[in-house]
């Protein structure tokens, strides 16, 4: 089986270089790629200890940011190197000053994993989530390179878990040790004789428990505010504004902030035309007084975060089609969080709908009844709010138990 996907991976390059003239976000993954060794040669001497941090995208950056940041304060002799698989992440990251080096990693050939691991030749590997390439791992277990997993989650459906699958598998015993998300990941890797699991949680809780050690305040958010009920709806797509904006159209005395996932000009113009309030974009805040206004569009990114911090109940968008986005940034808050119907894949919204810090709505009528038991019930909307403020609690921790281990 290994000799087919080195076949299909060499065949795959030649496919994604045909695909990028046509595909703007394909030809970003492939022509990145093509400066990650001059990159890495350029930042890496021979001599330098390193620890290398792989993501698929952002979200598993984000999930690896609390433990980036430990081995930076612990690590200060060694060079932080983190990878990314997808253009999403790597191109919003590429410039942080995190880690000393941010590459696209390289494509899962024989050839490129020597290379690569020959250009950094790390102490430590650690995959964060998810991402099982079948040459680096094997290559990393010859080499004798400590790897670990951190926030895994896996489920029945994968390959490891189906007769098939055994081959992939092999790959698995690379990781001196799996720290996983929830019971039944660990479940599953000791069902196929996987004894090097620990359920440590999610590191994104400490992410997220570190927003409210921060200065969330926004001047404009607080005009805009004017004490009044807001209810802030982060990275919708339209069909979460199908469900919302019946709604948004007809309350009154309420305050509405919405930060669209996608921002680019035609969409925000095609937004704005639906809402029959008035609206003002934050593009356009100068020289306005925002208070005058019922709702706020967010045109820009980077500002969801704090925004969430004067939201009384937050709409969190993807839960129809796209992907459910995230809901511990609200949630952390202390507010209720509602959400569409796919959320399944995601463990804390699970958790948080069976709790009832999360409500899931289906259609508009849903929503709208919805919301209006939260906005006239502030004993329902606090407790709720309340649920979703302590599981995050609760949950912190994950990163405190990787790092101890790697100091053991």
């Amino acid at each position: 089986m290994i000799f087919i996907y080195n076949i299909l991976t060499h065949f795959t390059h030649y496919i994604l270089k045909l695909v990028a003239l046509f595909n703007p976000k394909i030809k970003l993954f492939v022509e990145g790629r093509k400066g990650s060794f001059n990159q890495l040669e350029k930042v890496i001497l021979p001599t330098d200890k390193t620890i290398w941090i792989h993501c698929a995208s952002l979200g598993e950056f984000e999930q690896g940011l609390p433990i980036i940041e430990q081995l930076k304060k612990q690590y200060q002799n060694h060079k932080i190197v983190v990878t990314f698989f997808s253009p999403s992440g790597y191109e919003v990251k590429k410039n942080s000053p995190i880690a000393d080096v941010i590459v696209y990693l390289p494509l899962d050939t024989r050839a490129n994993v020597q290379r690569f691991l020959n250009s950094i030749h790390p102490e430590i590997a650690i995959f964060v989530k998810y991402e099982f390439w079948p040459n680096y791992l094997a290559e990393l277990k010859r080499r004798n390179i400590k790897t670990l997993l951190v926030s895994g989650i896996f489920r029945e459906d994968q390959a490891f878990f189906k007769a098939y699958g055994k081959w992939m598998q092999k790959s698995l015993l690379t990781f001196d040790h799996f720290f996983v998300q929830n019971e039944n990941s660990k479940k599953l890797l000791n069902n196929i004789q996987f004894k090097n699991v620990s359920v440590a949680g999610d590191t994104r809780f400490d992410r997220v428990s570190e927003i409210l050690e921060r200065d969330n305040s926004l001047d404009f958010i607080e005009t805009f505010k004017q004490n009044k009920t807001t209810i802030v709806y982060g990275s919708s797509w339209s069909d979460d504004e199908t469900i919302y904006l019946d709604y948004l159209n007809s309350a009154k005395n309420i305050k509405h902030i919405i930060a669209p996932h996608d921002i680019k000009q035609h969409k925000i113009e095609k937004l704005r035309n639906l809402i029959t309030k008035s609206v003002l974009l934050f593009s356009e805040k100068e020289g306005e007084n925002p208070a005058e206004y019922d709702v706020l569009i967010i045109d820009t990114i980077g500002l969801l975060t704090k925004i969430y911090s004067y939201a009384d109940i937050a709409y969190v968008g993807g839960a129809f089609k796209t992907g459910l986005h995230n809901t511990l940034e609200p949630a952390v808050f202390g507010i209720p969080v509602v959400i569409g119907p796919e959320f399944q894949k995601f463990q804390e919204a699970v958790d948080l709908v069976y709790r009832k810090g999360i409500i899931t709505v289906s259609d508009k009528d849903v929503y709208t009844t919805v919301i209006n038991e939260l906005v006239n019930s502030d004993k329902r909307r606090l407790a709720t709010g309340k649920i979703n403020s302590n599981y995050i609690h609760q949950q912190a921790g994950a990163t405190t138990k990787i790092l101890n281990y790697l100091n053991d």
